[in-house]
């Protein structure tokens, strides 16, 4: 990639339009949306407007949204080009779009839409931010079941050419209401004089337009499908959603909880872009919190000088001990933000939960607590007991604090994936510290 940069980076810098033209071509639409993503904002206006306009659609729906909004900036003085660019997209991508941009921005994007294109987007914005109807395009192929297997395939060939898939065809009755759906497969391995209510099993799974987008990714888990169809509350067919829509959603939840889950209050489009004082904002508020949970973890520890001057050995376990615990509980944290995330489980669930988190742990807890022993009986055999019990309770204790922190703040109307790995940690080191020393201090008769 780094070759391919600086060969076109030669070529921008000769002026060797001819040549750089004909070099894009050898490229796929992934490889050229990588260079243009690496590209300064000059250069990446000079290789688009080289693309020819079948090649500008593909790479342009291969771009970030920031670099998507800086294409259409740089593209703004030549009309025309704009228009067919916005134009040629898939309805739902420049939905995305235009979600994206400032309402003034969009507004004028708009009116350079044709007619019908125009009429669509405005459908799928006006359905309510993060809902199915914003994913979903209205391109897809419906018959009738009247229709023979014959009659079809002339259908497809006359409208399936601009089809989002032609994976599954839709059936409607007259009012257009969705009745079925059947994949492709099984209607070219029919006979052509067979009808299609022949092939009918009225079993199909349906979106609503108006449900959330997490919705459309669970069903999608679910059945396993390519694309689903969309209706509204009447039933009727006003469009589908694909899987590739789908995974774009799902890539977008895991990068906002990853930067949540990390600490950081907002996710961050791009470090190198960013402001110092922006990047600084977004992380020291949980870094100064942290650090006064952790005095605690000091005080708890100072209490016990006595017990630890006379039994020296109990130092060295100290920060395995802790870790364990808040491993633990981050493990346990993970498995159930993603549940709450994905909806595998609801709030009213947590009570169902903590029996059987109960058991897991205290197997967990006793298979580290035998392995730690075992240490311990060559290092400092005095304390194997006290090093095992430790370890069972402590991780008892992080999974559970895992656990429940979750639904807590889900409750309060707090993102789970706020209860952040170092949150988790600092709170289970400060309970591991008292749990550790307590039972020492009870063993040794302090």
């Amino acid at each position: 990639m780094v070759e391919l940069k600086t060969n076109f980076r030669q070529l921008i810098k000769d002026k060797a339009w001819i040549s750089l033209k004909y070099s894009l071509n050898e490229y796929d639409s992934i490889q050229i949306a990588e260079l243009i993503e690496e590209s300064s904002e000059k250069d990446e206006i000079i290789l688009f407007r080289l693309l020819s306009r079948i090649q500008a659609k593909e790479v342009f729906q291969q771009l970030s949204h920031a670099k998507q909004e800086q294409i259409i900036e740089g593209l703004a003085q030549n009309q025309q080009e704009l228009s067919d660019l916005l134009n040629d997209l898939e309805p739902d991508d420049r939905t995305a779009i235009f979600e994206e941009l400032p309402g003034k921005v969009t507004q004028q994007l708009m009116q350079w839409l044709s007619p019908g294109e125009r009429g669509i987007t405005s459908q799928l914005l006006g359905y309510p931010e993060d809902s199915i109807g914003r994913l979903m395009t209205p391109e897809y192929v419906a018959v009738k079941p009247r229709f023979t297997v014959g009659q079809t395939f002339k259908h497809i060939r006359q409208y399936g050419k601009d089809s989002e898939t032609l994976n599954v065809i839709y059936i409607v009755d007259d009012d257009w209401k969705l009745v079925d759906d059947i994949r492709i497969k099984e209607i070219i391995l029919s006979s052509p004089h067979a009808k299609i209510e022949e092939l009918m099993d009225r079993k199909f799974v349906a979106l609503n337009a108006m449900d959330d987008q997490e919705t459309a990714i669970k069903v999608f888990r679910d059945y396993d499908r390519v694309a689903l169809p969309v209706v509204n509350e009447e039933g009727t067919l006003i469009g589908i959603v694909s899987f590739d829509d789908i995974m774009d959603v799902v890539e977008e939840e895991i990068t906002e909880d990853f930067h949540k889950f990390g600490s950081f209050q907002e996710a961050i489009s791009n470090p190198l872009t960013e402001r110092i004082p922006l990047l600084y904002k977004n992380r020291v508020v949980w870094l100064v919190v942290l650090v006064f949970m952790n005095i605690f973890s000091g005080a708890a520890i100072s209490n016990f000088e006595n017990l630890i001057q006379s039994v020296v050995s109990l130092v060295f376990f100290l920060p395995l001990l802790i870790d364990s615990g808040g491993n633990a509980g981050s493990q346990s944290a993970t498995l159930m933000i993603r549940s709450l995330a994905i909806g595998d489980v609801k709030v009213s669930d947590w009570y169902k939960l903590i029996g059987k988190e109960i058991v897991v742990a205290l197997f967990l807890g006793i298979t580290m607590a035998l392995a730690v022993a075992a240490v311990a009986s060559f290092r400092a055999p005095e304390i194997v007991l006290v090093v095992a019990i430790t370890m069972v309770l402590v991780v008892l204790n992080g999974s559970l604090i895992g656990l429940l922190l979750p639904f807590l703040f889900t409750k309060l109307k707090i993102d789970p994936a706020t209860a952040s790995a170092p949150l988790i940690t600092s709170i289970a080191d400060i309970c591991g510290v008292l749990i550790y020393f307590s039972i020492a201090s009870w063993f040794f008769g302090f």
